[in-house]
């Protein structure tokens, strides 16, 4: 009997944590068949359009979501009976909605959430938007401290820098709607320092072979821009012109705002790191959730209340 079109597991989350990095290893495995595009966030919505985000560039991207069950199911239709089927969307982590859904929706369906030090991963998550022109605060604790203002002004999940990185709470409550044997918490830097072991873990889950992917490509960070007048003539035209394209198809707009991205972000990949004070101050936002967090897997993270970051995804790779 043929199967029911839709996923056989999730990558779930979080943002900037390896997500884009353990899918496109996934995809290089035989047994594994993951769709394109790689973050449909069918879960994040409830049959119906998802909401009018504020932010920079939320609504052209939002009109990417796919939102119809119909359009979901045929994003499997390419996978062959032998072939576990999955997807990545790393704002399901969390998304309390999502938890609902899927927890209701899919009673088989197994979870990997890939978790990252919750201070590198906001800063990540900032450079991300900076270096696309999208973000306007040239400062990262400014922007880090806006957070509650712009969820105000509706803007869109990925800018939740502080909230994305709260990992403890979103798995309590995934816990509530998915058993915790159906969930694998894998760590950003297993998938760095590891990455066969990280891979092979992810394929045990899952169900499939061991040892025909040995290695993870690169996230995809982005260089770092400095301010000055690259960021204040070409981060203005960005955001108007992500602005406009509600209105044209995404991929038109992609096309037309590479040149503009590729000169605002220049030949320079040098990633400024956090310093140690500003660390510290940031890790006061999270230490009681790293507790929680520590105790839903019996996993220890001290090593995320250290002033000290591990850097980059390229740089960490360096020291492996």
């Amino acid at each position: 009997m043929a199967r029911v079109p839709g996923p056989d597991f999730l990558i779930v989350g979080a943002p900037k944590a390896g997500t884009t990095a353990l899918h496109t290893a996934l995809t290089q495995h035989p047994d594994a068949f993951l769709t394109r595009p790689k973050e449909p966030k069918y879960w994040l919505c409830d049959d119906a359009p998802p909401p009018h985000w504020n932010g920079p560039g939320d609504r052209h991207s939002q009109q990417e979501w796919l939102w119809r069950s119909r359009d979901y199911a045929r994003l499997f239709d390419g996978a062959r009976d032998d072939q576990v089927r999955g997807e990545s969307t790393p704002f399901y982590l969390w998304s309390r909605g999502a938890h609902r859904r899927i927890g209701a929706a899919l009673p088989d369906v197994r979870l990997i959430a890939v978790v990252r030090d919750p201070v590198d991963r906001a800063y990540s998550n900032w450079m991300h938007l900076w270096s696309d022109g999208l973000e306007p605060e040239a400062d990262f604790r400014r922007a880090f401290d806006l957070e509650d203002q712009r969820v105000e002004r509706g803007y869109a999940p990925f800018w939740r820098y502080r909230e994305l990185g709260r990992y403890g709470e979103q798995l309590q409550h995934l816990f509530e709607h998915v058993p915790r044997e159906r969930v694998l918490v894998m760590r950003y830097r297993a998938l760095v320092d590891e990455p066969a072991v990280a891979v092979d873990t992810a394929c045990r889950f899952l169900g499939i072979r061991e040892g025909l992917v040995d290695a993870i490509p690169r996230d995809n960070a982005r260089s770092y821009v400095e301010p000055g007048w690259r960021t204040r003539t070409l981060g203005p035209v960005v955001r108007a012109g992500a602005a406009a394209a509600q209105f044209v198809p995404p991929h038109l707009w992609r096309r037309a705002s590479a040149p503009l991205v590729a000169r605002l972000s220049g030949r320079d990949t040098h990633r400024p790191r956090l310093a140690e004070e500003q660390r510290a101050e940031l890790i006061r936002e999270y230490a009681d959730d790293i507790g929680l967090l520590s105790r839903l897997t019996g996993e220890s993270f001290h090593d995320w209340l250290s002033p000290v970051s591990r850097g980059s995804f390229d740089e960490r790779a360096k020291k492996s």
